[in-house]
């Protein structure tokens, strides 16, 4: 099978930058550390540059946009690693594990890889405000119903697991889905959307309404009517969590 983003990323580094903000929680969450592998590494974002980072990425068209002096990168998929057991003090996993083919193997890789913590970060939609774009526009986006699998199986594979929330800053360099809940706007650009999986992932279908609607809404005003206090909110809690295994 084809990797999603040999598909979907060719221009991902374009929006999908480091915010410096979760570079800093996700580093500190790696504690003491001192070797760590990135499992679905992408174009390399939040590699801490002060430990030993080996990344691991299934698409050559991602591998393709990490920068020259990134950390050396393996490709091969989450579910199989190519890695000896208890290789590296830590494993991480970014907003990446609602792509693999076999959620629970990965997450068991991820276990047998790693010495003493593993970090698993995304979003889960069932907690936090409920987003707008996807309540009152584009319900077809929602990923509620996937987090009812992929939750109760990180925390089957990791009982030790603990978890801390995220809020996302108004103004976030990176161009999650929910990147820009305060940017309203930022969501009719094609060429923000394409670099989201939600968006570059979906029927056409099932986004072309939602967004002439938001269009629509933000020309008459409506969308600020309901939703217009959120310009000067300075971080929201989306159901960004971080699950972090101390495995010691």
């Amino acid at each position: 099978m084809t990797p999603t983003y040999d598909r979907i990323g060719r221009t991902y580094a374009m929006t999908r930058r480091e915010d410096p903000r979760i570079r800093v929680f996700l580093r500190e969450a790696l504690g003491d550390a001192l070797s760590v592998v990135n499992v679905g590494a992408g174009a390399g974002a939040y590699e801490p540059n002060d430990l030993e980072v080996v990344a691991v990425e299934p698409s050559e068209i991602m591998i393709a946009q990490r920068p020259s002096a990134s950390a050396p990168v393996i490709c091969a998929s989450a579910e199989k690693l190519p890695l000896e057991d208890g290789s590296f003090d830590a494993a991480m996993a970014l907003t990446t594990v609602h792509h693999w083919s076999d959620l629970g193997a990965g997450l068991r890789e991820l276990r047998r890889v790693a010495r003493k913590r593993v970090l698993v970060f995304l979003r889960d939609a069932r907690q936090g405000t409920p987003f707008w774009l996807t309540r009152d526009y584009l319900p077809a986006l929602d990923t509620s119903r996937r987090n009812n699998e992929v939750v109760p199986m990180i925390r089957e594979v990791f009982p030790e697991i603990r978890e801390l929330d995220f809020h996302l800053p108004c103004d976030c360099a990176d161009g999650l889905f929910t990147a820009y809940w305060a940017r309203p706007e930022k969501y009719l650009d094609a060429g923000v959307r394409k670099n989201m999986s939600n968006f570059a992932l979906a029927k056409e279908e099932d986004v072309v309404v939602g967004l002439v609607a938001l269009r629509s809404a933000l020309g008459s005003g409506a969308w600020d009517h309901a939703h217009g206090h959120l310009r000067t909110v300075a971080r929201l809690d989306l159901g960004h969590r971080l699950f972090i295994a101390d495995l010691r």
